[in-house]
């Protein structure tokens, strides 16, 4: 954990991927967040593998560092634990649908009325001005929604989902980056409430459309959408003697190189070849091209002539390679910093590093209501008032 958020109080009330990557990461740079999860906890605990009950692995992987509380919003007792905890903290972060929040009494109006200088910040899955605002979300239907199932139907094949949790994990780095902003402008003096969306939707359309939007971009017959090189058949990891390797010439010089190692002289002397514009009309030729002489030697061969001559490239690692990668071991990626139970082998980084920051041990994720009773007295209950919570099954 890096402190630089050290005092800044966030109160989480998600659950899954979305809303606790966005909190994970906020809590793994210093804020004390606190995740509210129902009695019977956020439903990802129990997605497999799990090495024991209710620590699934996508939870332990997405609320390290977070203290939790188990409690009940569905009763009056509940909605006013609820009420303190959003009186004491800088941030109130969801992912429920609004009108849940709403019909909780912790839609935006009830909670800025508890606290006036609240961040607000719903990571929901459409924008509420649009007519989709009230369509239920995960991350295939975004990725359908945002074109990016539909970007293989370019290509000529069928339509199909990217198999991670993109949609997700691009929404909780738009509300993490507007939560930290309205922080900046607090600090700096903003007096009030700030109220934060981050819809996947939009969030996934905007980093598709970041290069796709190409001709589109200007008026008039400039152009369609689609960025012709990232939509070339031919670009697609390679097969050579005896695996699989990804390479990217991309500047005019380091096309040059590549031509003259493989002997492509031909193409060197083409008069389209010294014209950027002509050269990007020819990317699928070219892509073709370095597809066919991939072939002739080993992945090990391409890998050392190729950064010899400076062109990007890697060898292509299966989800299994990573655990085992010499440049992961060489900056400790998968390593273990802090309080983590026997079962955990592995922890995922932040992979922003910042020096001359302290950094301090990690928290793992948490036992459902761990932190219940830490929690409720700093809230200002007594410890009569907690057992009257526990035996009414406000908490647990």
């Amino acid at each position: 954990m890096t402190p630089l958020l050290e005092g800044i109080r966030v109160l989480e009330l998600s659950a899954v991927v979305m809303g606790p990557f966005a909190g994970q990461i906020l809590a793994d740079l210093g804020a004390e967040v606190v995740k509210i999860e129902p009695l019977t906890g956020d439903i990802a605990r129990d997605t497999p593998p799990c090495a024991r009950p209710g620590m699934g692995a996508m939870y332990v992987n997405n609320n390290r560092n977070k203290k939790t509380l188990a409690l009940d919003l569905k009763r009056e007792q509940g909605r006013l634990v609820a009420a303190r905890l959003i009186a004491r903290s800088d941030v109130l972060l969801h992912n429920m649908r609004v009108e849940a929040m709403e019909r909780l009494g912790l839609g935006f109006e009830a909670a800025v009325a508890i606290n006036p200088r609240l961040i607000y910040c719903s990571a929901i899955g459409f924008g509420q001005r649009g007519r989709y605002r009230d369509r239920p979300a995960f991350d295939d239907v975004i990725q359908a929604a945002s074109g990016l199932a539909g970007l293989s139907g370019a290509l000529g094949e069928d339509f199909r989902f990217i198999p991670t949790t993109v949609a997700d994990k691009v929404g909780a780095l738009y509300a993490v980056y507007g939560i930290l902003a309205a922080l900046i402008a607090r600090l700096r003096g903003r007096a009030g409430p700030i109220k934060v969306e981050a819809p996947m939707f939009e969030a996934l359309v905007s980093f598709i459309l970041n290069e796709h939007l190409a001709g589109a971009t200007f008026a008039g017959e400039k152009g369609s959408v689609g960025y012709e090189r990232i939509l070339s058949a031919n670009r697609r990891p390679y097969r050579t003697k005896d695996g699989w390797i990804a390479v990217l010439p991309y500047t005019a010089e380091q096309w040059k190189r590549f031509f003259r190692e493989t002997g492509r002289h031909d193409i060197l002397q083409a008069p389209w070849f010294a014209d950027a514009v002509q050269r990007g009309q020819r990317i699928d030729f070219m892509y073709g091209e370095v597809a066919r002489v991939l072939v002739e030697r080993t992945t090990a061969e391409w890998i050392s002539v190729l950064l010899e001559l400076d062109i990007p490239c890697s060898e292509v690692n299966t989800l299994d390679d990573l655990l085992t990668d010499p440049h992961l071991q060489d900056v400790g990626f998968f390593d273990l910093n802090g309080d983590y139970p026997s079962d955990i082998a592995r922890a995922l980084p932040q992979p922003v590093i910042f020096e001359g920051i302290e950094q301090r041990p990690d928290r793992a994720a948490p036992g459902l209501g761990a932190d219940t009773r830490d929690v409720l007295r700093q809230c200002g209950y007594d410890e009569t008032e907690i057992e009257a919570l526990f035996a009414e099954e406000v908490v647990r």
